[in-house]
């Protein structure tokens, strides 16, 4: 048994697919399932139940995976520790950050980092906040730069580096834009997209209206993506709250008495993980590139 066959376990179990792991490893699938095979004869039982392109754990294959996860961990600390001791900025750096963040915030230092440090091998994933929280508190990830957490979490070491003030909006044209006085009886009173409640800003918006005891009256939605909420509102799918940065000529701010809390964004890590010298240089590095940005 090696790291390299628990690592693609790992994976295969994550992701539910030996393909999806074999393109997220940048391996073929065939060397996949042999590493997952190799794993399997070594520990003499089966893993996965493998049922047409359906893959699933098996009891062994779920008792096996926390303390895979534990081992790779663990190593991979030790790898950082020795790193950090040497003060080299080098190898794997792996990191998550939302789609609103990564593309509006981020494109400026993610350039710096990789001319500066060309000796990291940088992987960035682009996926919910939400997610990317729950998988920095679970150790898969070692840095995420996504939207904050509303709550501060006891095991998340958050650093706050960009305030997003948010904005009701509506297509030009929508009834609302002839409306005076707009408050949020008015906007229950029309159609609205929204992202999920399982996200951060979905229940920031649905909090205040349930404080005021007015129901929302919105689509549902298969997304979660902000610029694709932003075409739905731009061709009269109905109002949303959208980061005021996002306003253009597609969609118009609306002036409503009450305000939505503005999201913060920033950097999280796991308070009890020990960084890699690479991590700890990409943090410096966004905090340079933003010094003066709020």
């Amino acid at each position: 048994m090696d790291t390299r066959q628990l690592k693609s376990f790992v994976v295969v179990a994550e992701l539910g697919s030996f393909s999806a792991a074999a393109e997220k490893l940048h391996l073929t699938q065939p060397a996949i399932s042999k590493r997952v095979l190799a794993l399997e004869e070594w520990l003499d039982c089966r893993l996965f139940n493998r049922i047409g392109r359906r893959v699933s754990l098996t009891r062994e294959g779920e008792n096996l995976l926390p303390r895979a996860r534990e081992i790779l961990l663990a190593v991979e600390q030790t790898e950082q520790a020795i790193r950090v001791g040497s003060n080299s900025i080098a190898g794997h750096l792996n990191i998550m950050t939302s789609h609103h963040v990564g593309l509006h915030r981020l494109p400026d230092s993610l350039k710096a980092f990789i001319n500066n440090y060309p000796e990291v091998n940088l992987d960035v994933q682009f996926v919910d906040s939400e997610y990317a929280h729950h998988a920095v508190l679970q150790g898969e990830i070692e840095l995420a730069v996504v939207t904050l957490a509303p709550a501060p979490e006891p095991n998340i070491v958050a650093t706050p580096i960009w305030r997003d003030p948010l904005a009701f909006v509506a297509p030009p044209g929508h009834p609302l834009l002839s409306t005076s006085n707009i408050d949020l009886q008015t906007l229950s009173q029309h159609r609205a997209v929204l992202p999920g409640l399982s996200t951060y800003t979905g229940r920031l918006v649905a909090d205040l209206f349930r404080r005021h005891h007015l129901r929302l009256d919105a689509r549902n939605t298969s997304t979660n993506y902000l610029e694709t909420i932003k075409m739905m509102v731009s061709i009269g799918m109905g109002w949303s709250v959208l980061p005021l940065s996002m306003v253009d000529q597609q969609i118009v701010a609306l002036d409503v008495a009450e305000h939505v809390p503005a999201r913060q964004l920033g950097i999280i890590h796991h308070k009890r993980r020990q960084l890699s010298n690479a991590a700890y240089a990409f943090i410096d590095n966004i905090l340079a590139k933003n010094d003066n940005l709020t």
